[in-house]
């Protein structure tokens, strides 16, 4: 996770591909744009209609949204596929595609459900698999694609740029599609969902259209051709121990970053009497918090870094500290009760995990450069796939975790501190392996692919190996 990690690449590669400026930043950040204007769509919108226009079990969008996450075990899969024929855009523009007709299939669902509810809850499971498809395989392939082309020190502030324009996709389509929804009918809910959909795609097309080059003649002939499959590829990542620590961190810092998504809101309920008006614009002081320890890492570990306090492994460990230092603030805010300054105690929280965010997605893309051969996808689908699944865990897990520890204490107030406590012990954890990754240094020798293999039972060959 040092600032200045070494990419292994061919010179040919490193020739061919200049560094990525503003205006070519901005234009895949678009493509987070249009994927957070179509993922809003399917989670938020839907989700409501489901509820109450249709007066449908929660459960049901919980266990489709659900069915998005479990598909992201396959990111390695695609992120190989990128890797392999040396070209990220075909990969986002393929997935938009998906992700916009599971949109648009999404929506017509919803609408069934009305008349016919098993011919619509089938239909739905068809559209979210293609969101989920189409997500991890766009999402991944642009992440990939800023890896390759963002210079080192413009990582941080193109990480919290894209996920602020990410964002603000989910922003401006609330606010859009609410207004077109309005009066609500079915009809109008698909025209919506069309329309959205249709824009969200062109504008992804138009945005990364010619952004990656095409590679020259030279570089082509001059590459050799990697037969190696997907498994021998996946092993040969593992084999890494940058790799393999970074993999371990994503998913224990997420765990705990999303653990905290489903209880925070009925915390501030339940312990300090917030009404559900209150809570609600508590999650925005938190989110605004978010934001701004996001710019503050994009500024101090970009244009304004200088040494150790200008590195992202540094702001990383930082962030996971912070965030449990603010998370165990509020065990003992659930001691003191009201009295407790709740809201500064949250927006302090919002701080941590943006700066906790913003350094690990920059880690994330500086990584993912760092290591044998030309893998950038296959790290960052093993790392998106990790993300993704600790994400869709970590709430579900938190919600869980209370009701439980309710039971077994029959305090709500000890069933929260507990959750939150354990939360910020998974943080803690979480620097502690990020400080060993930092310590690995640029050239730490990863084991073989066949030892590694064969430890895990992979049954590579003596052929695959030396490929390697």
């Amino acid at each position: 996770m040092e600032q200045t990690a070494p990419s292994i690449r061919s010179p040919a590669s490193a020739a061919r591909r200049p560094d990525l400026g503003w205006l070519g930043i901005i234009r895949l950040g678009l493509v987070q744009t249009a994927l957070g204007a179509i993922f809003v769509l399917t989670t938020s919108t839907l989700n409501r209609v489901m509820v109450v226009e249709l007066a449908l079990p929660a459960i049901l969008p919980g266990l489709l949204v659900g069915l998005h996450y479990a598909l992201q075990i396959l990111r390695p899969r695609w992120g190989f596929g990128a890797d392999k024929g040396q070209r990220a855009t075909p990969w986002i523009i393929g997935g938009m595609a998906l992700l916009a007709a599971g949109g648009f299939v999404a929506a017509l669902a919803t609408a069934l459900m009305a008349s016919n509810l098993v011919e619509g809850i089938a239909l739905a499971a068809a559209g979210f698999v293609l969101i989920g498809i189409g997500a991890g395989a766009a999402g991944t392939s642009l992440l990939v694609l800023l890896a390759k082309r963002v210079a080192p020190e413009r990582r941080a502030p193109a990480a919290t740029m894209v996920w602020l324009m990410m964002i603000a996709g989910f922003a401006g389509t609330a606010g859009i599609a609410g207004h077109f929804l309005d009066p609500f009918s079915n009809e109008r809910m698909i025209t919506v969902a069309a329309v959205l959909c249709s824009v969200a795609f062109m504008v992804s097309v138009l945005a990364v259209i010619g952004v990656e080059g095409v590679p020259d003649a030279t570089t082509l002939r001059d590459r050799p051709a990697d037969e190696m499959p997907f498994r021998a590829a996946l092993a040969e990542i593992w084999a890494e121990p940058k790799a393999r620590l970074f993999s371990l961190f994503i998913i224990i810092s997420m765990l705990a970053y999303s653990g905290q998504d489903l209880i925070l809101e009925p915390f501030a309920g339940i312990v300090f009497g917030y009404t559900p008006g209150g809570s609600t614009k508590l999650s925005g002081i938190q989110n605004s918090g978010v934001l701004l320890g996001m710019i503050f890492v994009a500024f101090i570990a970009g244009p304004l870094a200088r040494g150790r306090f200008g590195s992202l492994a540094f702001w990383t460990m930082a962030g996971c500290v912070l965030s449990a230092t603010v998370l165990l603030a509020l065990v003992v805010a659930s001691n003191i009760g009201p009295a407790w300054p709740l809201r500064a105690n949250v927006f302090a929280l919002g701080i941590a995990n943006g700066i906790y965010a913003a350094s690990a997605i920059g880690s994330m893309m500086l990584l993912a450069s760092s290591g044998r051969g030309e893998r950038e996808g296959t790290r960052m689908g093993l790392w998106g796939a990790g993300q993704a699944l600790a994400m869709g865990a970590g709430g579900l897990i938190g919600a869980g975790a209370v009701d439980v520890a309710k039971w077994l204490s029959g305090s709500p107030f000890l069933a929260y501190a507990s959750v939150f406590t354990v939360e910020a012990v998974l943080f803690l954890v979480a620097a502690w392996l990020a400080g060993r990754i930092a310590a690995l240094g640029p050239n730490s020798p990863p084991q073989t692919a066949l030892s590694l293999a064969q430890s895990q039972g992979l049954g590579l060959t003596q052929n695959q190996e030396q490929s390697t």
